[in-house]
């Protein structure tokens, strides 16, 4: 393989590796309340069920 073939492979490498580490610099975690939790795990049992039953 050429120079620049490589010079391409190692930016673009590098451009993906760049940009995950800065998303997860920048993410924001999310704190929630213990009734907050509760109402999630709800909806997700819910959302399976439902899954469930179409499949």
């Amino acid at each position: 393989m050429p120079w620049y073939a490589w010079l391409i492979l190692v930016i673009a490498i590098g451009s993906i590796v760049g940009g995950l580490m800065m998303l997860r610099d920048t993410a924001n975690k999310v704190d929630l309340t213990e009734e907050q939790r509760r109402r999630v795990a709800e909806r997700n049992a819910e959302a399976d069920a439902k899954d469930a039953q179409d499949r």
